[in-house]
């Protein structure tokens, strides 16, 4: 699908594709994909809805029970170090990054649609409400260096309910 297009969704379709696709990043980048590094990214990627720190914790422990928050914190830091994944700020939670260009290291506009009702969340990536809040934020005298636009409202599958 072309740069700029509004059909990503949350979960992706092939999580284990997602995930081989993030090792094969890290590594072109010199990174260091460590099994809890792609643990954590494996469960963002199964959640179905954005999932905060806590929660991943949570999960984490069953498995590894001496997890503590500042291993959690340092994987996601990682993760979105690396554009796999991103912060909702509104929910304080996080999900994968949909968009193709994070396998090549590049930055992309995040705008992010959230469902007040089921919180479905979509990632859109577009070029022109980047470029809108750009201009506006240069016309108000400000040197904008990266923006996060995020949307509450309903969803389709809500407003049809």
């Amino acid at each position: 699908m072309p740069h700029g297009e509004h059909d990503h969704h949350h979960a992706p379709s092939d999580p284990a594709g997602a995930l081989r696709e993030a090792e094969a990043a890290c590594l072109r980048r010199g990174a260091q994909l460590t099994p809890l590094r792609r643990r954590v990214l494996e469960m963002v990627l199964e959640a179905p809805q954005p999932v905060g720190a806590y929660a991943l914790l949570d999960r984490l422990r069953a498995e590894r029970p001496g997890a503590a928050p500042p291993t959690v914190y340092r994987a996601l830091d990682f993760l979105m170090a690396q554009g796999l994944i991103h912060r909702i700020e509104r929910l304080n939670a996080f999900i994968p990054c949909t968009e193709s260009a994070h396998a090549h290291g590049e930055e992309h506009p995040h705008q992010f649609l959230i469902c007040r009702n089921c919180g479905r969340t979509e990632e859109l990536s577009d070029d022109s409400v980047a470029a809108a809040v750009a201009a506006a934020a240069r016309a108000a005298g400000f040197q904008p260096a990266r923006a996060t636009v995020e949307v509450e409202g309903t969803c389709e599958a809500c407003a049809a309910a």
